[in-house]
């Protein structure tokens, strides 16, 4: 049986603008078993993104329980909470989010920096998340001198290098054409192929068809929960 790596109950989270309470998620039950494929859809301001940062650690509900990889997230502080995201949740942005004046390779061993590492072993392992995404001979080039699909190979191969529990995606291949966006969805169901849980936000039908289930956010609440059928079934992306 799959271990649950992500449990919410009752999720909200609330922001107030002045005299204005906007409810940005209002009761959010989830569970999420480590090796799933998971996009999270729906329209600007369903709660979506609020959804996905608070998974990611990057922001915290105002009621309800998060639980991720057995442990509550919500009585952590915020070291704590920053050694979770970099050990256990690796990050990829629509934006890419490169250091400009860093090579591929620098970008990627980043991480592995604030986790502690040595240069040699640091790069180690860098050129090796590198490799896995079929960048290996682009490591010494900056992002200026690399395509947006190669830049979002650098991003990705950073998020894998600290070999992080959960991938989570948000909106990644929003900046990127039709013919690199399905490379790069073809690259993610590689990497779940290889037993990686990841976690997609994006607003693209065609692109949360990649994933192998599809949970659709309305208002704030989950709206539908559904296994994607014609992946799990043929096997085939998209």
């Amino acid at each position: 049986m799959a271990e649950k790596i992500i449990h919410t109950e009752n999720i909200s989270r609330i922001y107030r603008m002045g005299a204005e309470t906007i409810h940005a998620l209002r009761s959010v039950n989830i569970d999420i078993n480590q090796g799933e494929y998971v996009a999270f859809m729906g329209p600007s301001g369903s709660g979506k993104s609020t959804l996905m940062n608070i998974i990611g650690c990057l922001d915290t509900p105002s009621g309800g329980k998060y639980v991720l990889n057995g442990k509550e997230v919500g009585g952590l502080t915020d070291n704590e909470l920053a050694e979770i995201r970099n050990k256990e949740i690796g990050f990829v942005f629509q934006t890419f989010n490169l250091l400009p004046r860093a090579s591929a390779l620098e970008n990627v061993a980043l991480p592995l920096i604030y986790a502690g590492y040595r240069r040699e072993p640091r790069n180690k392992k860098a050129m090796h998340a590198l490799e896995s995404v079929g960048l290996g001979t682009r490591a010494s080039h900056r992002p200026n001198e690399l395509s947006g699909g190669q830049r979002q190979r650098v991003a990705i191969a950073r998020a894998l290098v600290n070999e992080p529990s959960i991938l989570l995606a948000d909106e990644p291949t929003g900046n990127l054409d039709s013919k690199t966006s399905y490379d790069i969805m073809n690259l993610f169901q590689e990497l779940h192929q290889h037993g990686h849980t990841i976690i997609m936000v994006t607003h693209e039908d065609d692109i949360a068809h990649f994933a192998h289930r599809i949970i659709r956010l309305k208002d704030g609440d989950v709206e539908s929960d559904q296994v994607n059928e014609h992946v799990v079934k043929t096997g085939m992306e998209g």
